[in-house]
C-alpha cells in the first residue's frame, strides 16, 4: 500500500530533477531496495529508534500530501494535516486494520495497477514525448531517494521477493507514465496521475482515482503510523504524540520534495545501521 500511494507523487517529483532518467532511479531505488530487504532488521538502541522512527515519519507525511493532493485539491495541505491526526488518533483509540481488509485493500490497488498499464500501452501518445536527454547523475540519485523508502519491506515481509515484485510494479507504472506524458509533463505535475488518466482519454475515471487515491494513502499512513509507533515508541505516549504533531506540521507547511528528500536520506541511514548490525552479528557468530 505504502508504494500505491508513493507512487501518486513520486514520479513527478522525480522526473522535475531526471527527466526521463527517472527510470533509471526507479531501477537504482529497487536494485537497492532488493539487497536491503536482506539486511536484519535494525537493532534496538537509541540511534535505531530515531532513525527507524523519523524514516517513517517522514512516510506518513509523504503518503498524507498525496492524499491532500488528490482527495482535497483545493484544501492540500490542512486536508494532509487532518489526515495525521486523524491516523494517531485512530491508533491511540487502539483502532486496527483487519488482515482480511488489508489484503482486499492490496488486491484492489493492485488490480487498478494493471488497468492502468492496459490503458497507458493501448492508447496513443497524445504528442512525442521527445529525446531522452544526456543521462544526469544528480537527478538519477534524487529520483532513486525519493522512492526507496517505499520499496523496502520492513523486516519479515518476505525479504527479497516483496522487494522484488514492488520493484517490478514501480519499473512498469514509471515506464507507462513517462510514455503517455512524457517526462517534462510528468515533471510539471503535482497530481501526475489525473493527467495521465486525460492523456489516456479516460477522464471520466477521476472520481474512481479519488478512490484509489484515498484506498492507497489512508490505510498506508495508518498501518506505517501504527508500526513506527509499536515498534520505535511502544510505551512512550509522549513521545508517540510529539511524533504525530510533528507530521501533522510538516504535512501542511513543508515542500513534498523536502519530505521525500528526508524520507530518502533516513531509509539510506537505516540501511547502512543495519548493514552494521549484519556486520557485528558476523563478527560475533
Amino acid at each position: 500500500m505504502r508504494l500505491a500511494g508513493a507512487l501518486l507523487v513520486t514520479l513527478a517529483a522525480g522526473a522535475a530533477g531526471a527527466g526521463f532518467w527517472v527510470l533509471a532511479g526507479v531501477v537504482l531505488a529497487a536494485l537497492a531496495a532488493i539487497g536491503g530487504s536482506r539486511l536484519p532488521a535494525l537493532a534496538d538502541d537509541p540511534g535505531g529508534r530515531i532513525v527507524g522512527g523519523l524514516s517513517r515519519l517522514a512516510q506518513v507525511v509523504v503518503l498524507a500530501q498525496a492524499f491532500g493532493a488528490y482527495v482535497f485539491p483545493l484544501q492540500p495541505g490542512y486536508a494532509a494535516a487532518a489526515l495525521v491526526v486523524f491516523v494517531a488518533a485512530a491508533d491511540f483509540a487502539g483502532l486496527r486494520l483487519p488482515n482480511l481488509l488489508v489484503k482486499w485493500i492490496l488486491g484492489v490497488l493492485l488490480a487498478a495497477a494493471a488497468v492502468l498499464v492496459a490503458m497507458c500501452l493501448a492508447v496513443d501518445p497524445v504528442s512525442p514525448a521527445g529525446g531522452i536527454g544526456t543521462p544526469d547523475v544528480a537527478g538519477i540519485v534524487v529520483a532513486a531517494l525519493f522512492l526507496l523508502p517505499f520499496l523496502v519491506p520492513e523486516p519479515g515481509e518476505r525479504g527479497a521477493g516483496r522487494a522484488l515484485v514492488l520493484g517490478l510494479v514501480a519499473v512498469v507504472v514509471t515506464a507507462v507514465t513517462l510514455l503517455q506524458l512524457g517526462p517534462v509533463r510528468l515533471g510539471l505535475s503535482g497530481t501526475a496521475m489525473r493527467d495521465l488518466l486525460s492523456a489516456a482519454d479516460a477522464g471520466q475515471l477521476q472520481p474512481l482515482l479519488t478512490v484509489i487515491a484515498v484506498l492507497a494513502t489512508l490505510p498506508a499512513a495508518f498501518t506505517t503510523f501504527v508500526g513506527a509507533r509499536q515498534r520505535f515508541a511502544p510505551s512512550g505516549g509522549a513521545l508517540g504524540a510529539a511524533g504525530a504533531l510533528l507530521a501533522a506540521a510538516a504535512a501542511a507547511f513543508v515542500p513534498l520534495s523536502t519530505v521525500l528528500l528526508a524520507a530518502g536520506l533516513s531509509a539510506v541511514a537505516e540501511l547502512l545501521l543495519r548493514m552494521r548490525v549484519r556486520r557485528y552479528r558476523g563478527v560475533h557468530d
